[in-house]
């Protein structure tokens, strides 16, 4: 089993320890965690019998095989530059800061260092996250496959060439936010026709839940499972008559392309 270090344990990096701990793919011995806030640190520790570091250079055990960095991206240059002497071809380094590419922590390290950036989502705090993952520098096919099969213990996860990273970002990362507007828009709509809030509210979450698990079970296309609901002059397509004249598809598509040059200029600027 591999000994992994964990530098950060905000939202994403305890989200990334319980998952590893709960899957079996860590143990209290092989799992260490540090945080510049030592509260967070010891209350995340006693939560899974992990193992604690007292400094950031403390964090890489001679021993350690993955060493994940779930910090804050304008943390993360002085992070690197702080651990880069003892950062030779071990361990693997597996970055989850938005926006810095495997080109910007190799700056800092050395051309042969084995980087994996990874993207993943907010639903990873409840074990069903969307995660994309791209190597750099010396990483190979087998290191890909090891933090691979690390986020896999948070939801979903999978491999894309680095150049579409901002395009995860808008699409998997920023996209939860976007079905949230979606879904209070479609629990208001139930509240205008008279329906109670929390009724409203319970059948919205079902409703997409059920969505997302018929797309991931059926495999089939969303304009076809969407043709199966829909009945000749039915209720559903009543209502896709009123998203078609609002222009709401082109809207969500515009959304994405924004929100991906977006990401493109931060990733610029970092």
């Amino acid at each position: 089993m591999s000994m992994i270090s964990i530098i950060g344990a905000g939202n994403m990096g305890s989200a990334l320890a319980r998952g590893l701990i709960r899957s079996g793919k860590a143990t209290g011995k092989t799992l260490v965690l540090f945080d510049v806030d030592s509260a967070k640190t010891r209350s995340l520790a006693k939560e899974l019998g992990t193992q604690t570091a007292s400094s950031l250079r403390d964090a890489l055990k001679a021993k350690t095989d993955i060493l994940i960095l779930a910090v804050k991206p304008q943390m993360i240059g002085e992070v690197v530059e702080q651990l880069a002497p003892k950062i030779r071809e071990k361990p693997l380094v597996v970055s989850i800061a938005a926006g810095i590419t495997t080109g910007s922590i190799l700056a800092r390290l050395h051309a042969d260092a084995r980087v994996i950036r990874v993207m993943p989502n907010a639903a990873a705090m409840v074990e069903c996250g969307a995660t994309a993952l791209c190597k750099g520098g010396g990483a190979d096919e087998n290191d890909l496959q090891k933090a691979l099969d690390l986020f896999l213990s948070l939801g979903q996860a999978v491999v894309v060439d680095e150049k579409m990273m901002n395009v995860v970002t808008a699409l998997s990362a920023s996209g939860l936010g976007y079905l949230f507007v979606i879904m209070e828009a479609l629990t208001d709509g139930a509240v205008l026709m008279g329906m109670d809030r929390p009724t409203a509210r319970n059948l919205t979450v079902q409703t997409m839940l059920g969505a997302a698990t018929m797309a991931a079970a059926e495999g089939a296309s969303f304009s076809e499972l969407k043709d199966r609901i829909t009945s000749p002059g039915g209720t559903t397509i009543a209502g896709l008559r009123i998203l078609e004249r609002a222009a709401v598809r082109g809207a969500i598509i515009e959304c994405i392309a924004a929100a991906t040059r977006r990401g493109e200029d931060l990733q610029a600027k970092s």
